[in-house]
């Protein structure tokens, strides 16, 4: 069963990622929502990254606002694909964990979805997905043809 981490920069974070819960839901897909912050909790982090893959993740999808260093840091500790899904907050309304999502250095590479894109980041997480489990890839054709009948 495929298994998707969803971490959680901060527990205010957590309303904008219902859509990406949601959606992976809706898809079948085994998932687990973590707070935790790459400034307040780098231990924390850096275990789970590190460990994620052994205890059966296959895609993380991070959140963050702000800075949003929390996908990168991630990236850094897993060999597993990371999806950075940047968090509007007050002041630049996201653009800041945009392009501090977005502007990975080489060798450490985040894909970036737009900002408070949860349903994005689910749907992108199971198209990763859909490639090795024949389960997901029939729910997400089946989620996209209903989308088009719409």
């Amino acid at each position: 069963m495929p298994r998707v981490a969803i971490l959680a920069g901060s527990k205010s974070d957590v309303p904008v990622l219902e859509p990406c819960l949601q959606t992976l839901s809706d898809l079948g897909i085994e998932h687990e929502l973590h707070v935790m912050s790459a400034h307040r909790t780098p231990d924390k982090v850096q275990k789970f990254a590190a460990s994620a893959a052994d205890e059966g993740f296959e895609v993380i999808i991070a959140a963050a606002g702000m800075a949003a260093h929390l996908p990168g840091v991630v990236a850094a500790w897993t060999p597993l694909p990371v999806i950075g899904l940047p968090i509007g907050k007050p002041g630049m309304s996201g653009l800041d964990a945009l392009l501090a999502i977005a502007q990975m250095p080489p060798g450490v590479p985040v894909a970036c979805m737009a900002v408070n894109g949860a349903k994005n980041a689910a749907l992108y997480a199971a198209a990763i997905l859909a490639l090795k489990h024949p389960n997901v890839r029939q729910a997400l054709e089946a989620y996209r043809r209903e989308q088009a009948e719409g």
